[in-house]
């Protein structure tokens, strides 16, 4: 069916007037977006006029949207009455940004970036659509809309940012464990998630684990009121008493590199396997009593070295 205007406009507003358009906008009234495409203090000749843009109805954007695209085709872009039609376009089609954008109110994005972010999409949709493929512009336009602000909150949303083939991958294995859940009435392993996307179980341990890096929680963030524990950091964090000897070790590497075989042969018998004097004598074909001075004489080498060094 073709479009047709309400009585109201037909009447007040002659649909091929060569007038000028009644509101005078500029720059700053338009969406960020937009703003700076054209200077829209004039008006060129030969398009419909056009009420506030507030007060169109939906079959009125419609159908002088139709008129502005076949207006569009004929006009050279880059040229003033280019940018003028095509930016009338954008604001008589505002309300379907709107409409998309209502669908992620529940995001924590304010809505005004939603909005701007899907006035890219609106505009991406201008400049691609043809009259010529007999679809409606709404119908063509709104996917594009929601696709721009679905590539928002992906690039956005994560807290480490991760390759956007994991991003997809971690939307494909949500919907396909909802599937399996409900077909199984358990929680599918890794193997079914593989199978039913036809992909590796590597793929999808990989997926998983980056589904881990879409939300983080701050170190300092405070319990729920009902939560007698602390902030996370002192709750995940503990003292490593190792730690206190890597200075030692570092310290010791070189002068054990320096010693005589048989005694870092002893050393790593002792302390490494911890094997008693008798066990590292039986080992060697030496005595225990032997054992313990080759022991002793290189701890006192090592200590001293230590001491030397403080």
């Amino acid at each position: 069916m073709e479009d047709t205007m309400s009585p109201q406009l037909d009447e007040s507003h002659q649909f091929w007037a060569t007038s000028t358009l009644p509101p005078q906008r500029t720059g700053s009234d338009l969406p960020e977006a937009v703003q700076s495409t054209a200077d829209l203090s004039t008006e060129p000749e030969g398009l419909p006029e056009i009420p506030p843009f507030d007060k169109v109805g939906p079959l009125d954007a419609r159908a002088l949207s139709k008129t502005l695209f076949e207006r569009l085709e004929t006009l050279e872009e880059g040229t003033h009455e280019h940018a003028y039609v095509r930016n009338t376009l954008v604001e008589l089609n505002l309300a379907l940004v709107k409409f998309a954008a209502s669908r992620f109110r529940s995001r924590s994005e304010p809505m005004e970036d939603i909005i701007q972010v899907g006035t890219i999409g609106l505009i991406k949709a201008i400049d691609r659509f043809e009259l010529t493929r007999g679809v409606e512009f709404p119908t063509f336009a709104m996917p594009t809309i929601v696709g721009e602000i679905k590539r928002f909150f992906r690039d956005t949303s994560w807290s480490v940012r991760v390759p956007r083939r994991l991003q997809e991958l971690r939307l494909d294995l949500a919907k396909a464990g909802d599937e399996l859940a409900q077909q199984l009435d358990r929680s599918p392993t890794p193997g079914e998630l593989a199978e039913k996307l036809g992909i590796s179980r590597d793929e999808v341990v990989e997926g998983m684990a980056a589904s881990n890096a879409y939300t983080a929680s701050s170190l300092d963030a405070q319990p729920e009121e009902d939560d007698s524990e602390g902030a996370l950091a002192d709750r995940i964090g503990y003292e490593d008493h190792s730690l206190e000897g890597i200075e030692y070790i570092e310290s010791l590497k070189p002068m054990i590199a320096e010693l005589p075989a048989r005694d870092r042969q002893i050393l790593s018998l002792r302390f490494v396997a911890n094997m008693t004097q008798s066990e590292i004598g039986e080992e060697l074909g030496i005595s225990q009593m032997h054992v313990s001075r080759l022991l002793s004489r290189t701890l006192v080498r090592l200590r001293k070295g230590l001491t030397l060094e403080e």
